[in-house]
């Protein structure tokens, strides 16, 4: 099994390590210690994997944005095959099908990024051994092992740790790491989903990830090393951001990430002296509303009702007096 993953593991080792190299070849340039070299080339190899993800993210946004808006499909489905679990399965499979769904969209980046968030870990932990792995060298290696922040090295977390800033600087980023992996959920949930989809089985999904995710950061965070978790909370932040921008942009319809975005273009509108198109009468029919009223030509009448009409008080010939 060891092999295995070894095996399985060892292309990503040396993924990682070039794009980590790359960056630190470029923040080598500049005048700095080689504790912030490597650490804003581990900031560079996030922003190059979530720049590689992003028709990820895309399809995730769209497929995120189908489950909230069939969610009522899904209810008539629960209400009407309720009984049977089976066939609710089958119907439910199907809808997801006929609309381009995928409930499980919303995990393919954390899952993705789970086996960089790994090589990453064990390229950290072997360096702290000063055991190279990848296109690292026994120089990198070393350069690693000493590499400091603060006056916290990036290779040791709170289970192993020599100094009181390590202690400091790794709580810091532990609560970092969990307040943006929870605000980047809360963010979707709050403004960006109808009241209609606040229900069922997908709010479940997304009300587990927000209190779940967290905790096992927490936990875990433990034994990350400060390198690790700050690849992982510059990760969060760029999910809040690009998150940010899609709900504000671009929000589902129904939600309130919606209904600002329709004040902000009615506001924008107002400040260029437009109007926005609204509901109600053409302007043709207000304007024919505000024409005076044409003069009613007079009927003819014959001689008969000519002299009846000058006489109102005379019974007609066929009323009794």
């Amino acid at each position: 099994m060891g092999n295995l993953l070894t095996t399985i593991g060892t292309p990503l080792y040396y993924a990682i390590s070039a794009i980590w190299l790359g960056w630190h070849r470029l923040f080598d340039l500049l005048p700095m210690s080689s504790g912030w070299s490597w650490t804003l080339a581990i900031i560079g190899l996030t922003v190059t994997i979530r720049a590689m993800l992003i028709p990820l993210f895309v399809k995730q946004i769209k497929s995120s944005r189908n489950m909230q808006l069939i969610q009522p499909k899904v209810k008539e489905l629960q209400k009407k095959y309720g009984h049977d679990r089976e066939r609710l399965a089958q119907e439910t499979m199907k809808l997801y099908k006929e609309t381009g769904t995928n409930p499980f969209a919303s995990c393919l980046p954390l899952i993705l990024q789970m086996p960089i968030f790994l090589s990453l870990f064990h390229l950290l932990n072997n360096a702290a051994k000063g055991t190279p792995k990848g296109f690292l060298k026994q120089s990198d290696v070393d350069e690693i092992k000493h590499a400091e922040i603060f006056g916290a090295n990036i290779s040791e977390s709170l289970t192993h740790h020599t100094t009181t800033n390590v202690v400091v600087l790794a709580i810091i980023l532990v609560i970092a790491m969990t307040a943006t992996t929870f605000t980047t959920q809360r963010q979707l949930m709050s403004k960006n989903m109808p009241a209609d989809a606040m229900t069922g089985q997908y709010a479940q999904q997304q009300k587990l990830l927000l209190y779940v995710l967290p905790v096992v950061f927490a936990v875990g965070g433990i034994a990350f090393p400060i390198g690790l978790m700050i690849y992982w909370t510059t990760s969060n932040i760029w999910t809040m951001c690009q998150q940010f921008y899609v709900i504000r942009n671009n929000p589902a319809p129904g939600t309130p990430a919606a209904k600002a975005k329709e004040e902000r273009d009615r506001a924008k509108a107002a400040r260029h002296g437009e109007t926005l198109a609204v509901d109600g009468p053409p302007a043709t029919d207000v304007v024919e509303e505000n024409r005076a009223p044409k003069r009613q030509q007079p009927k003819r009448q014959t001689r008969e009702q000519r002299k009846q009409s000058s006489r109102p008080n005379t019974p007609k010939k066929d009323e009794q007096p």
